[in-house]
């Protein structure tokens, strides 16, 4: 395999498309998505921008590699692991569960980019530190899950760099970790509305983990999460979800996934429908990539 370099990651193809709906047009509001997924492939939407200062920090300081976590299926296993080798540095994987008897797309690619990945049970994981994980690998830069941290919002913050954020009255985003949105939330000209919508069932703390990331006086601004729309938590899915993303895929010709995307799309059209946006509004949702995901599904299940 060819070593990967920085000039695949393409910020130029970043575009906004309109959704236009019956809906958006009764009730004259404008409906914008960032495509994310289009910078790279693989490090697909959010995911370069979360972890682009992780991985400057490990170079700067000498560190050899990265050691990161994530489930069968994580979108960051996979990005992490591609970044690694397109920034120089070895890759390490800690996966929530047993090891598999048959790896997941994920873990197979994860492996391929260079990953060496290590399986812990599902307790062990739940009680991992940082601080020990640096320990059993030394000469590796730890990266949060997600890449959760300063430095992950830091990156998330660039986004607005590629849309007029001030055009714009709400932004709305899908969240695992809180990452994006506090980046999101730290880039924003006042007064942008911003609005996470859960991916997990019953992330009670997310608010405040979104807090937590931003600096002095902005962790005062005011924004939404809503836990609505997790369709029964991470990674869970329905027939009237699947019907949506092949729906939204045949009417605006955009791809989403059913662990994020889709369940964000869902969110927008349906907070439309239901009068949550007054009439006249501009909203931007953030498009965070992480197609592979789809992969999991039984073939034929999604029309893209």
């Amino acid at each position: 395999m060819d070593q990967p370099t920085i000039n695949e990651i393409r910020p130029e193809n970043i575009i906004c498309e309109e959704i236009v709906t019956q809906e958006t047009q009764a009730k004259n509001i404008e409906w914008q998505v960032l495509r994310l997924d289009k910078i790279h492939p693989v490090i697909s939407g959010n995911k370069w921008f979360k972890l682009k200062y992780y991985l400057e920090a490990a170079g700067s300081r000498g560190f050899k590699g990265i050691v990161t976590f994530g489930g069968a299926y994580s979108n960051h296993i996979i990005a992490a692991a591609y970044a690694a080798r397109l920034a120089g540095l070895s890759s390490t994987g800690i996966i929530r569960g047993e090891e598999p008897l048959e790896w997941s797309h994920t873990l197979i690619e994860a492996g391929k980019y260079g990953m060496e990945l290590h399986f812990v049970s599902r307790e062990a994981y739940a009680q991992k530190k940082d601080a020990d994980v640096a320990k059993n690998f030394p000469g590796c830069f730890v990266i949060p899950e997600g890449g959760y941290g300063e430095p992950g919002a830091k990156g998330a913050a660039e986004i607005f760099q590629y849309v007029n954020s001030s055009s714009f009255d709400y932004t709305c985003c899908a969240c695992g970790t809180g990452t994006m949105l506090a980046g999101l939330l730290d880039a924003a000209g006042e007064p942008m509305n911003c609005i996470g919508i859960s991916v997990l069932k019953g992330q009670t703390d997310l608010a405040e983990k979104v807090t937590g990331l931003l600096p002095g006086e902005k962790r005062k601004r005011q924004f939404s999460i809503i836990h609505d729309f997790h369709f029964g938590g991470y990674a869970k899915k329905n027939s009237a979800l699947l019907e949506f993303m092949n729906n939204f895929y045949l009417q605006h010709n955009i791809p989403t996934d059913f662990v994020y995307t889709g369940k964000l799309m869902f969110a927008v059209d349906r907070l439309i429908r239901n009068n949550f946006f007054p009439r006249g509004s501009r909203i931007l949702a953030i498009h965070s990539g992480g197609l592979q995901g789809n992969r999991s599904l039984p073939p034929g299940t999604l029309v893209f």
